[in-house]
C-alpha cells in the first residue's frame, strides 16, 4: 500500500476527488437548469455524472494494476551473468513483426489477359509504394 502514497500518486487521488466533485455538482446544476424548464439540461444531467463514474473507474483500474505490479525488480530480471553494474530490466510494447510472404509460383494459364493482369498484381505486390499508374507494363 506504500505505493499508493507516493507524490506522484497522491496528485492522482487528488485529482480524482476534484473531478468527480466537480462532475457531480456540474450533473446537479445541469438537473437544477432542467427542472427550470431547459430541455436540453436533462442529457447533461444524466451525462455529468457517467463521466464523474468513468474518472472513479480508470482511478480505481489504475489502483488494481499498480498493486499486481512488482514492488521491485526481481534480482533474477535485473542481472545477467556476473555482470555487477547491469541495469534492470524495462518492459516495453513490443511492436509487431511483418512477415513477407511469397507468392507461390503457378503457372500461367492459357488466357493471355488474366496472365498480364497477375503479372499487374505481382508487381504492385512486389512495389508496395507505388501507384497503379506506376506500372511498366
Amino acid at each position: 500500500m506504500k505505493r499508493l502514497w507516493t507524490p506522484a500518486w497522491i496528485v492522482r487521488h487528488v485529482a480524482m476527488v476534484v473531478l468527480v466533485v466537480g462532475f457531480l455538482g456540474l450533473g446537479w446544476w445541469q438537473l437544477s437548469r432542467a427542472a427550470g424548464g431547459n430541455p436540453i439540461s436533462w442529457g447533461y444531467a444524466v451525462e455529468w455524472p457517467v463521466f464523474a463514474g468513468f474518472v472513479v473507474f480508470v482511478w480505481w483500474r489504475e489502483i488494481r494494476q499498480e498493486l499486481r505490479g512488482p514492488e521491485t525488480p526481481s534480482p533474477a530480471a535485473g542481472t545477467t551473468g556476473s555482470s555487477a553494474t547491469a541495469e534492470p530490466t524495462q518492459l516495453a510494447v513490443r511492436r509487431p513483426i511483418r512477415v513477407s510472404r511469397t507468392a507461390a509460383t503457378k503457372p500461367d494459364s492459357d488466357d493471355p489477359e488474366l496472365t498480364a493482369y497477375n503479372r499487374y498484381l505481382r508487381w504492385l505486390t512486389d512495389n508496395p509504394g507505388a501507384r497503379p499508374g506506376d506500372y511498366p507494363g
